[in-house]
């Protein structure tokens, strides 16, 4: 007498969607955002490579949440995970397939980079490379560095310093002081996110033996840490006021960011924290997005 398997059912768009972690796609936008900004306000801005940039980030961030998925599933530490949904984990799709996903992404990702590179200078190809290997040992390979509390630094250099002041040099041909100042202030705020998500699995990820920042500091440390994180953009408005007072518009987006971090302030737990991701993520992008328009229309 044979046995059958179960046929399971694909995931569907949604899960999908959710796999590829919509909260965390402000990462992505606020830095291009920001640099395209600064870029403007040298007279530089060319509309086509803040494009690609765009493309570039988002692709990326999106291999960067398949990878992850793939990886802390096969794992087995996302097997009591609080928060979105996980793919591989979860058995809603086949780990090959979340792995697929993640290498369709950085493809994108390498193929806008290349051309982007290409028409601004050959050797940014070389920093596109990192990026992507950076994305990849996140949590994956036998030693991943988000395992040993350096996912933040990561997060600030790529999606705060390569990925805002890349932008600006694509267009520009240079970095300046206000998109270092620009760069800092996302790179902060988007390591806050990440920081934000990683409070929230302290139990978890200490048990499977992930040893984020977060379970280094503690509960108590990674919740003032990521309190200065998010208020470094407020601190860059002002120092952006030297170039254009007009800067300070910049802090509307406080309040944003405050109501983001009341569940960090009260001390919640578990899925309590799930909204201070998402909320987070739209008050760095409103930060950005209104520092960007100052600079190049107010500046």
């Amino acid at each position: 007498m044979s046995s059958t398997v179960p046929h399971q059912p694909p995931a569907t768009p949604a899960q999908w969607l959710e796999g590829a972690r919509p909260r965390t796609w402000a990462n992505a936008f606020a830095p291009v955002f920001a640099g395209s900004g600064v870029a403007a306000l040298h007279g530089g801005f060319v509309w086509w490579k803040a494009l690609l940039a765009l493309v570039v980030a988002w692709a990326l961030i999106i291999g960067v949440n398949y990878a992850n998925d793939y990886s802390d599933g096969i794992k087995g530490t996302d097997e009591d995970r609080t928060g979105p949904l996980r793919l591989t984990g979860s058995g809603v799709a086949r780990p090959h397939q979340v792995k697929r996903a993640a290498f369709i992404a950085f493809g994108v990702a390498g193929i806008a980079g290349l051309v982007l590179s290409l028409s601004s200078a050959w050797w940014l190809v070389l920093i596109g490379i990192f990026c992507v290997l950076g994305a990849w040992f996140y949590t994956g390979g036998s030693t991943p560095y988000g395992y040993m509390g350096l996912g933040e630094v990561a997060v600030f250099v790529f999606f705060g310093l390569v990925a805002v002041l890349g932008t600006e040099f694509t267009q520009t041909g240079s970095i300046s002081w206000q998109g270092l100042a620009a760069a800092v202030g996302v790179g902060s705020i988007s390591a806050g996110v990440n920081l934000a998500n990683n409070i929230r699995d302290i139990p978890t990820d200490a048990q499977a033996g992930k040893i984020t920042l977060a379970v280094r500091l503690g509960d108590r440390g990674a919740r003032r840490l990521y309190m200065a994180l998010v208020s470094m953009p407020f601190l860059m408005s002002l120092a952006l006021a030297t170039a254009t007072p007009f800067a300070l518009l910049g802090l509307v987006a406080l309040p944003l960011v405050i109501t983001a971090a009341r569940p960090i302030l009260r001390g919640a737990v578990g899925r309590e924290l799930i909204p201070v991701i998402g909320g987070t993520g739209r008050g760095m992008a409103v930060w950005a997005l209104i520092t960007a328009v100052t600079l190049a229309f107010l500046g």
